[in-house]
């Protein structure tokens, strides 16, 4: 029986969710695959096709890779996706919707493997160049890296293109072609119709001593993440915020490879090196009484008591008023902000059957908190307990009535705190 030839997998676990395109590369990683599993019947394999619909050619495609799966008894997903422009091109939005049906469909203990090869990793290589990318960059495509509570793992990373091809042929396998990978207006398809074959004409070795660079920088990385550890361990907060004070007297060198693990730890991509001075600049630096903020994509980052902060950018849900007929029962709140539910056996009272129970976002006038002599305004209680600018109009809030009762996992009233002989509730956020 023919020997799938990639290396032993990183992994101790024995199931496997591949990511079956239907091309070339998908297709001989499958087939490798299952000629493993027939060798390892404790091998369990799982496929995944992602529908994007960009293509006229997609329903036949999705046909071709259920009918090839049935012939190798792989059971396969096919998962439709709607792309969402984020202001990034095409490509982008595929990938992200790609992987994020990935994450998805991923069960408990189960492994994530792709087909990217040494080709395609000297392209993202390039890519990586033509952006003035660092190390961190410049490291491409690991073998082995964790996705979402499991691992992604590129099997044939070290195998070129034209080795995929060969086996593809010697096994008469059948493969599809997507017409859009000859458009070189993509930058990745001008580099591997125009550029590559020039180069690896003229230096054949060229593909395998990228894929050594590439492995060199991401070993470089490994020794800085292992050399800060530590010192970013020191700076950053239980809340998962940077100290400001932790980075002052630091080299800019020093400073940006810390800022960068920092981003790095909520998976953010990589700002440039001008980037990384603007926001120690302009967001770590600011007068005291400003309310700094560094927009990087999708989230922000700010400051606040001397710290640097990572938050999602979202709308505020300031004004909403959210009744709950039911308090008893789950209620979904806006803006992705989670469920809140009133659940038996806290230190609130629970609503009287004449009292209508609402979700709101804002309190006017004197409240008085548990914990608290006299009144305050809302503002101040939210200065007085440190709870962050961003989420005091994202905090729900409680109301009986007109009365506040609670703020969610921050502070109760003492109109709403339970008497003697009163049933016990407390209000659970989950976000």
């Amino acid at each position: 029986m023919t020997t799938p030839f990639f290396t032993p997998l990183p992994t101790s676990s024995r199931q496997f969710l591949v990511a079956f395109s239907g091309g070339l590369d998908s297709t001989v990683l499958l087939h490798k695959l299952m000629l493993w599993r027939a060798q390892q019947p404790d091998i369990q394999l799982r496929a995944i096709h992602v529908h994007h619909g960009l293509s006229p050619h997609a329903d036949s495609w999705a046909a071709h890779c259920q009918r090839l799966c049935e012939h190798w008894q792989i059971p396969l997903s096919i998962v439709r996706v709607t792309l969402v422009d984020g202001g990034e091109g095409i490509e982008a939005q595929a990938r992200k919707a790609r992987y994020q049906a990935f994450r998805e469909a991923l069960l408990p203990d189960e492994v994530l493997l792709t087909a990217q090869h040494q080709d395609d990793q000297c392209e993202t290589f390039l890519l990586a160049l033509k952006r003035g990318s660092g190390p961190a960059g410049l490291a491409a495509m690991p073998e082995s890296l964790p996705f979402y509570g499991t691992q992604l793992i590129r099997p044939l990373l070290n195998q070129t293109r034209d080795a995929l091809y060969q086996w593809a042929t010697d096994h008469h396998l059948h493969w599809i072609d997507d017409e859009s990978n000859a458009d070189t207006r993509f930058d990745r398809n001008f580099l591997r119709a125009d550029v590559l074959p020039l180069l690896n004409a003229r230096w054949p070795h060229f593909a395998e001593a990228v894929t050594r660079s590439a492995a060199l920088c991401g070993e470089q990385e490994q020794l800085l993440d292992e050399l800060l550890a530590d010192e970013l361990s020191a700076a950053t907060t239980p809340d998962g915020a940077l100290t400001i004070a932790a980075l002052q007297g630091m080299s800019d060198v020093r400073r940006r490879a810390l800022l960068r693990r920092w981003l790095a730890k909520f998976g953010a991509a990589m700002p440039s090196r001008a980037m990384l001075d603007r926001l120690w600049q302009e967001v770590a630096l600011a007068r005291e009484d400003a309310t700094p903020c560094l927009r990087l994509g999708a989230y922000e980052v700010r400051r606040y008591r001397d710290s640097l902060w990572w938050v999602k950018t979202t709308a505020h849900p300031r004004d909403a008023q959210l009744h709950w007929p039911a308090p008893f029962h789950t209620l979904n709140l806006p803006d992705g902000l989670g469920d809140l539910s009133l659940l038996d056996g806290g230190e609130l009272r629970a609503p009287t059957v004449d009292e209508v129970v609402s979700v709101r976002f804002q309190a006017p006038g004197l409240l008085h908190i548990v914990g608290r002599s006299g009144g305050r305004k809302l503002k101040k209680i939210w200065q007085e307990l440190g709870v962050a600018p961003w989420r005091r109009d994202s905090t729900p809030l409680l109301f009986y009535g007109e009365t506040l009762i609670a703020a969610a996992d921050v502070f109760v009233t003492k109109e709403g705190i339970k008497r003697e002989g009163q049933t016990g509730v407390r209000l659970v956020w989950q976000r």
